[in-house]
């Protein structure tokens, strides 16, 4: 049985525009446009995994403003199960300490990167905003 991975992540909000972010080299999924989030560790609540990942991810604080959908895709490494909150940042700037770049796009740029499949539902989602 494929690995079970629990993860979130913050459609970064921001003047109608959402962030996507783009996976280094070094990283799983090279390339591939994403979401910023990451692993929900036992005991935590999604909200409290989120605003964890972002501070870790980009060294800031959000604000989750709603819940946008959970889906999940069957990577070779395991099943990664995905749950995607709309957010605003209330505290600081952003910085890549993992990813490889970043692009603010309008809900009708969203397909113009390459997401991770994962991601795809919720962009899905976000695109028809």
């Amino acid at each position: 049985m494929n690995k079970e991975i629990h993860v979130v992540g913050a459609a970064i909000q921001k003047e109608g525009l959402t962030l996507a972010l783009q996976r280094s080299e070094s990283m799983s999924l090279p390339n591939l446009w994403e979401f910023p989030g990451g692993k929900i560790e036992v005991g935590e609540s999604k909200v409290e995994a989120l605003i964890r990942e972002i501070k870790e991810e980009l060294a800031v604080d959000i604000r989750i403003k709603e819940y946008v959908n959970t889906a999940s895709y069957d990577y070779d490494f395991g099943r990664v199960t995905l749950s995607v909150y709309t957010v605003e940042i209330t505290h600081g700037d952003i910085f890549l300490r993992e990813h490889a770049d970043m692009k603010w796009l309008k809900p009708d740029e969203l397909d113009q990167v390459t997401w991770a499949p994962v991601d795809i539902p919720a962009v899905q989602i976000l695109s028809k905003q």
